[in-house]
């Protein structure tokens, strides 16, 4: 059976409900705060665990109560935990996540997640040929790099989530199948700032003719577009109420390595993790919302003609 392996980071996620966030020098009275476990790895791993994948996390905490709580608050997710280690010098990083009525500003303190460099051993220890191996940029860059070129080495399938975006990103290309940007991400990646759909899609088409990773931009409300041979499919978000978009993306990326090691199609995969994504904002809280495969089934199911209109399934 195929795994989902997830190299990333751990966070617990302080989100603060405010109407706007502070000028410099102003203090704000917020209305809430709220604490759930974070980190764009432990998120992308609960994603796919939910959705009914085999998954593995390697990555560290702190040996404080935060560190305490995201472990096993991990561990009740069905995730395989065994390469996840408690650092005692260090402290568990912390997201400080300002949510807006319409969207959120975040800070993040890396902690112990600065002090994951042996990713690589435990990336080779962990993954067999055909696992679908799944990383982010919240963990030091280099070891990024060891964790999928030994995913490479042992035949799985790799994806990158460029997230938070870094300028090197693009020399991690080499030992990536699939790159998730969203728009920003990718704006990034080709140095290009998209005012309409057409111009993003456009450079998409232009960044598929010289590269041979797969690329699949998320673009929130407009759905999700990736490059095929024939040119750019784009695949439409049901419209809901929008609570929270924390960890819509990492939602995203953590149900299409699960379809993708449940032998769906690209296509498939795409729909799904967009299907989850969507239905992930409706909750407040990255994980609070993240659906279970029967649910992401479910609302698929029910958009599905929807879909038809975009491609064939």
């Amino acid at each position: 059976m195929k795994k989902v392996i997830v190299l990333g980071s751990v966070n617990m996620d302080m989100v603060m409900l405010t109407d706007r966030l502070p000028e410099i020098g102003e203090t704000l009275l917020g209305e809430t705060i709220d604490y759930y476990v974070g980190g764009k790895g432990a998120n992308q791993a609960v994603a796919a665990a939910r959705f009914g994948a085999a998954t593995a996390l390697i990555g560290k905490v702190g040996a404080d109560i935060f560190g305490i709580k995201a472990y096993d608050h991990l561990k009740k997710e069905q995730i395989d935990m065994t390469a996840v280690t408690k650092e005692k010098t260090s402290a568990t990083g912390v997201a400080s996540i300002f949510k807006l009525q319409t969207d959120n500003a975040i800070v993040v303190l890396p902690g112990a997640n600065r002090l994951l460099t042996d990713g690589g051993a435990l990336v080779a220890d962990k993954i067999s040929s055909g696992d679908i191996f799944l990383t982010q940029l919240e963990i030091p860059l280099p070891t990024v790099l060891e964790g999928l070129k030994k995913a490479k080495e042992k035949g799985a399938t790799t994806i990158l989530n460029p997230a938070p975006y870094h300028e090197k990103v693009l020399e991690l290309l080499p030992y990536v199948d699939y790159i998730t940007p969203n728009e920003t991400e990718f704006a990034g990646m080709t140095g290009t700032i998209f005012e309409t759909g057409a111009q993003l899609e456009a450079a998409m088409l232009t960044w598929a003719r010289t590269h041979r990773t797969h690329l699949i931009v998320t673009r929130g409300a407009a759905g999700t577009s990736y490059t095929t041979a024939s040119g750019v499919v784009t695949v439409p978000a049901e419209k809901v109420q929008v609570v929270d978009t924390t960890g819509a993306g990492d939602t995203f990326n953590g149900i299409f390595a699960a379809a993708l090691a449940a032998g769906q199609a690209l296509a498939t995969a795409v729909a799904l993790a967009g299907a989850g994504a969507t239905l992930s904002v409706t909750k407040l809280g990255a994980q609070t919302g993240m659906p279970t495969q029967a649910e992401v089934a479910q609302d698929y199911v029910t958009f599905e003609r929807y879909l038809l209109k975009s491609f064939s399934l």
